[in-house]
């Protein structure tokens, strides 16, 4: 296979570990603000279930992943509700807590800062497309010094639409100047990255980091390469 020309990159779960340490961040929320009127471990749960529910609903989830602060503490809320607990400015200051804690978290992969440098010093052209709100986003691009390697950064809350749109995907690659056929596009997601690629008769590499089901069924998406890592890539 040759190298590629180009190589469109998504970025949450795939060259930022936003995931480690959720549930803890959770749970030391709860114990952080608990007044004495639920235990920390039920609300846990609590949050959990309704957290489950919020994001399975791909109209709550396109909405809440463009404010991930409404999106805690409407789940907070939520589970409030289901536990019979009140005051809601409490279920806020949870939902504020574990936040703060999760943007504190989030830690580029090992080694992949690294990958990115050395694929750009290798001439290929990267894009990053990742879904999300702006402002949110380009914190993060910011803090990690990401937008050094990129000649396109596709970001959802600013384009107007987000993977696996294929308008996205399409910039991306009008941007760099390259062809589908010549790129690749790697990412965590098979519904939001592997398959609009795939379709699009890119290279798709899905980065599984373990937390994620392969790709069984025959008629699942089926990527071109599997990793565990981008520091595979190089």
């Amino acid at each position: 296979m040759n190298p590629p020309q180009a190589i469109l990159f998504d970025m949450d779960g795939t060259i930022l570990d936003w995931q480690s340490g959720m549930e803890e961040s959770w749970l030391a929320s709860c114990e952080a603000h608990c007044d004495g009127s639920f235990a920390p471990a039920a609300l846990h749960e609590a949050i959990r279930a309704r957290r489950t529910w919020f994001w399975d609903d791909a109209e709550r989830a396109r909405n809440g992943r463009l404010d991930l602060d409404a999106a805690s503490r409407a789940i907070v809320r939520l589970a409030f509700d289901d536990a019979g607990l009140r005051p809601v400015d409490l279920a806020d200051r949870i939902a504020d807590d574990y936040r703060a804690r999760r943007t504190a978290a989030i830690a580029p992969y090992p080694g992949a800062i690294e990958t990115l440098a050395a694929l750009r010093e290798r001439g290929a052209r990267l894009a990053l497309l990742t879904n999300g709100g702006a402002e949110s986003q380009r914190r993060s691009i910011e803090r990690f010094g990401l937008a050094q390697y990129f000649a396109c950064i596709v970001i959802e809350g600013e384009f107007g639409c987000g993977k696996p749109d294929e308008r996205v995907f399409r910039h991306a690659l009008a941007a760099v100047g390259c062809e589908p056929a010549a790129a690749w596009m790697v990412g965590d997601n098979l519904e939001a990255d592997i398959a609009p690629a795939v379709a699009l008769g890119l290279h798709a590499v899905w980065v599984d980091g373990g937390a994620g089901a392969r790709p069984a069924a025959p008629g699942d998406v089926r990527p071109h390469r599997i990793v565990r890592s981008i520091s595979e890539l190089v």
